[in-house]
This record gives C-alpha cells, structure tokens and sequence, in this order.
C-alpha cells in the first residue's frame, strides 16, 4: 500500500492523492492549483500515467478538488469518476466555467502580452477547453453516502457526509492486501458543525492511516463573534460611510449561505432594505441545484422549506448572469451590496468590481472565506497598500473587512474533535491541505492528544504504508 501525494501537501489547493492499494490504483480528487506560487503545477504532466488509474474518487466538487479532471481526461484517463449527486452536478458547472474562463483568459492574455511586448511564465493557452470538461462529465458515476461501493474483488470505498458543501464527503477505503485488511481514510475538506442549511460532518471511529485537512489547524473561528451580527455590522457600517459593499464570494455553500443570512437580517429589520446583487452565473446555477438537493440539507432547513420560507431568496435580490447585467451595476448611484465570484479574487467579475472600488474609501470589501497564500486576497486582507488587478496598480483605500466563522472549513478544535473519535486512534495521520505554520501546529496537538505518528507530507512524496 502506497500514497503519492500529488498536492495540497504543504499548501492549500490542487488537492490530489493517489492511493496504491490491492493491485488498484485510486486517485482521490485532481484539483487546480490556485495559489500564485504553485499555479506553474497546473501545466506540468502527470507523473503517473492518466490510462494507468483505475478509478477516481472525488470527496466533494471545489476546483482546488475537481479542476484538473478535464486535463486528466484529455491525457488519456477513461475510467469511471464516482462522486456523490450533488457533488456531479456541481462539479459539472465548476469544471465547464473554469474551461470557459481558460479560454478567455487565454486570448485576453495574448493580446495584452502582445500589446505589452513581454511574455508570461506560462504558456498563452487553456489547460483545457470546454470539450475536455464535457468528456470528463461523460465518466461520471453517482453513488450514495454510507453505501459501499466496490473496486475490484479486494477494495471498497464508503462515502460519508463531510458538512463542507453540498453533497461533499470523507472516503473511507477498505482494502485487503496479503490476507490483511486496512482502513485508510481521507477526510476531504472537513465542515463545521451546527452550520445553516447544510448537515454536520460525520464522525468515523475506525482506521489505520487517515489523510486530513489542516486548513485551520493554528486558530479558531470564535473572533469577533456571531457571525449575523458581526455581517450586521459591516452592511450598516458602509451604508453609514456611503460606500457600497463588496464580497468576493465562493459560488458553492458561500454565496447560498450569506443569501439565507441577509434575508434573516432584512426579515428582522436589522440593515437597510438595499439592492443586493448575486453577479455570478455559476453561483445563480448552484443555487438551483441546492434547491434540487434538499436530501442533502440539515433539519433546519427542511423545516423552513416545509413552512414555505425561502431560503435563498429575498426582495431586493437581483441574480445576475449576463456581463451586460454585470456592468449595470456600477451606474447604480447608492449603497449597494455586490457579492461576486471568485472568492479568492483569483478570476472572475470581482476582479472588475474591485478595480472600481478598492480606491474608494468609503466602500468596504468584505471577505467571508480562507484566502490562499499568493492570492489577490490574500493581499488584501495581509493589508497591501498598492495591488495589481488587470495589469494596472491600484492603492487600496476600501476598508477591508473580514469574517472567519463563515468559512466552510472546521476550524482547530473542530478537526481535533473529528480525529480524536477514532478509537483507537490511527496508527499514522497525515496532514494535508494547510500551510506549512497550520499543518504543524495541527501536528503538534495531535501528538500531545494522541499519540500517534504524524507527518506533513512534501508534494510528490510517495510513502509506503508498512
């Protein structure tokens, strides 16, 4: 038994494991690398061959898990894709958008190159187009969460609910080797518990090597308190100042959840009645599918939905999906409300609404989600005075604001309450998915806690499982 950890492993995103176990080889996830000083990952090649992989497993449906899958395809890999329902659907809008972003990102790279005279560190074509993410679609298989599926004659793999986003999940993989059976369990992106609309994340007890998310593993989320209120604040704030107020917002649970918690602030009169502007088509798109996957929600949710209550709906809201909608916006004179994707200001109509307000001191951005190392936002929210969006500087006059507790990410006490229900505890643990400072401080307190091994891999390392 055998895992390559072919990303996240030292860093957030590009989340991609390759398992060796009972004669099979089972890749978990292929995710996009976004973090500025690992996107040159993103073009290198496959150092296992794609038509040598007998399955993929996908823990949930984020591109920093899904986003390389058209590239894996179009390199030759033909074997199934098993994710959970929702999760298929909606890696089918996250994958296609990215296909569609890559090409106009291309062409609008090459012109500027071209205009500019210079040249980029990569090369001035997508990574993959719309055709690749059509094919990689064609290979999905659904299953359920807590049924078995089988791989062969010696490997089994159950998914269980994660509470990260809709339809997201842990693997448990059970294989048998040399007349041995082992647990090997990947966490995938662990959630928060008693979060809105979306289930809590599932406790497992039993395994030998767990692979795990240390995305928060140094700090907590209880800063600055409630989160409704502490978003209460921030709108009224800004409307005081005569700004407008701008989220760069994940399309998947974060935009769903910061709709159902502006209805709850207007329903209570607690912040002006202003418009509100969803300028995301993919974000517009999820929604529909949340609306189709309501076996996936919590109780709460189920229950406001039989009382007749719209979750995310409310007056004033405006679902934008055409760039001509998109650009209406900003000739509305008046505090406003723009929650636009992406949540990393990585790509998308963000980039266009802060390039017109960044320099505006009396507009607040507000970030509601983890900003990766190398990212735009993570610029911002570090305090950069001057950043770079679109090829020009702009000066950062926009207050900056920031919210932990929407993350959809467990938290320090939160993971090492999901691995310490391991009983006993697991012979190895490995810790991927965070920074380095987050990974080790996670590690340190696993040790004290549990006593068992464990190791903060290198991307590309290969470790036996003896």
């Amino acid at each position: 038994m055998k895992i390559h950890f072919l990303g996240a492993a030292g860093q957030v995103t590009g989340s991609r494991y390759l398992l060796e176990v009972g004669g099979k080889r089972l890749l978990i996830d292929c995710g996009l690398f976004q973090e500025r000083a690992y996107r040159s990952r993103n073009w290198e090649s496959f150092i296992i061959p794609p038509d040598t992989i007998d399955a993929v497993l996908l823990t949930h449906a984020h591109l920093d898990h899904t986003g390389l899958l058209p590239k894996l395809v179009s390199h030759g890999y033909k074997g199934p894709i098993y994710a959970t329902a929702a999760s298929r659907e909606l890696a089918e809008i996250i994958i296609t958008d990215c296909a569609k972003i890559q090409e106009e990102d291309a062409k609008y790279k090459k012109k500027r190159h071209d205009r500019e005279g210079r040249k980029g560190p990569h090369p001035v074509e997508p990574l993959y187009v719309a055709k690749d993410a059509e094919e990689a679609m064609r290979l999905f298989q659904n299953i359920c969460y807590g049924s078995a599926v089988p791989i062969g004659d010696t490997v089994s793999v159950t998914w269980h609910d994660a509470g990260h986003i809709l339809g997201s999940a842990m693997l448990e993989i059970t294989a048998e080797e040399h007349g041995e059976t082992k647990t090997i369990v990947f966490s995938g992106d662990i959630g928060q518990r008693d979060k809105p609309i979306i289930c809590d994340p599932t406790f497992l007890e039993r395994a030998d090597y767990v692979v795990m998310e240390s995305t928060y593993g140094d700090r907590d989320h209880k800063e600055g308190g409630d989160i409704e209120q502490q978003l209460c604040d921030v709108i009224n704030e800004t409307v005081e100042a005569g700004g407008n107020l701008i989220i760069p917002t994940f399309a998947v649970e974060r935009a769903q959840e910061l709709m159902y918690h502006i209805g709850r602030l207007l329903q209570a009169d607690k912040v002006p009645h202003l418009l509100t502007f969803l300028d995301s088509p993919m974000a517009v798109n999820v929604t529909d599918v949340f609306c189709r996957h309501r076996e996936d929600m919590d109780e709460e949710a189920m229950e406001a939905i039989e009382q007749g209550l719209r979750l995310f709906g409310f007056p004033g809201l405006t679902l934008v999906r055409s760039s001509g909608e998109s650009k209406a916006i900003n000739r509305i004179n008046g505090s406003c409300i723009i929650m636009a994707g992406s949540g990393m200001c990585t790509a998308g109509r963000i980039k266009h609404h802060l390039a017109r307000h960044v320099s505006r001191e009396e507009s607040t951005v507000l970030f509601v989600g983890y900003q990766a190392n190398g990212t735009l936002g993570r610029e911002l929210v570090s305090g950069k005075k001057k950043v770079r969006i679109h090829g020009k500087e702009h000066d950062v006059r926009a207050r900056i604001a920031q919210i932990h507790g929407f993350s959809a990410h467990a938290d320090r006490a939160g993971l090492l309450d999901w691995v310490s229900h391991f009983k006993p505890a697991p012979k190895h643990v490995f810790l991927t998915h965070g920074e380095r400072e987050a990974a080790a401080s996670l590690s340190e307190a696993i040790v004290e806690s549990l006593g068992c091994k464990v190791t903060i891999p290198d991307y590309r390392d290969a470790v036996h499982l003896a």
